[in-house]
């Protein structure tokens, strides 16, 4: 993460490890966000890469003792890129990774964007637990059946000009009715790139991660939602 220049990355592995752990318990994933299509590989240095640098240490900070595997995706094109699904295909390739790397340990995936996308396509797969989608992007249509017994957050700011909470709203309701444990949070003038209030959204998916991994409480409104309780509000807290 500290490399700063400015090659593009060559072909290789999905997963880059930022921490391992002697004996394994749990990994967190992150993916980063990306473009709808662009097929150029992206660059060591990326904005969208970096905005999700202090997640990744305020992850790390509070599983620092607790056998927590973190890594990130290492995506082969900057984009989604329509029926390819790059992004997908590329957190698969990463979760497989991982797999060899520690065993079925269970998984929690942290997307933002296009990344929260790609986490919730592949959250399938059998190691995945759970998925927190940092204004991910939710389009119409995207599908559903492969989330039942899977536990989804979604985060989604008011403000957001990229992409529409309101999908991530709709999102979730479909992801609750094929099965899934779903809650959709709305953060109080958040813009996609996380920046206003970006201390709030650290603390929040941190507390989100350790709760989903069992390591402390999860949100009140999350627990709730997840018990099957009637939503207060779509507003975090």
């Amino acid at each position: 993460m500290a490399v700063r220049d400015t090659k593009a990355l060559p072909p290789g592995p999905a997963l880059v490890v930022e921490r391992t752990a002697e004996r394994p318990r749990a990994a967190v994933v992150l993916l980063h966000g990306g473009r709808a299509d662009a097929l150029e590989p992206p660059t060591r240095w990326n904005l969208p890469g970096a905005r999700m640098r202090p997640f990744a240490r305020a992850i790390a900070r509070a599983t620092a003792d607790d056998g927590v595997v973190l890594a990130q995706v290492r995506y082969r094109h900057r984009g989604w890129n329509g029926v390819r699904g790059d992004a997908a295909r590329d957190a698969r390739r990463a979760l497989d990774e991982l797999t060899r790397l520690t065993g079925p340990v269970p998984v929690v995936l942290v997307g933002h964007s296009m990344g929260g996308r790609a986490a919730l396509r592949v959250a399938g797969h059998s190691t995945v637990r759970a998925v927190v989608g940092l204004a991910p992007w939710c389009p119409p249509g995207e599908p559903v059946e492969h989330l039942a017994g899977r536990r989804i957050v979604l985060v989604h700011g008011d403000r957001d000009r990229v992409t529409d909470p309101r999908d991530s709203w709709a999102f979730e309701e479909r992801a609750r009715a094929a099965g899934a444990e779903s809650c959709a949070l709305r953060m109080p003038g958040g813009d996609h790139a996380m920046l206003r209030g970006a201390g709030e959204w650290h603390t929040l998916t941190t507390r989100l991660v350790t709760g989903l991994l069992h390591l402390g409480p999860l949100p009140r409104e999350v627990a709730e939602r997840f018990a099957g309780a009637a939503p207060r509000t779509d507003t975090a807290g």
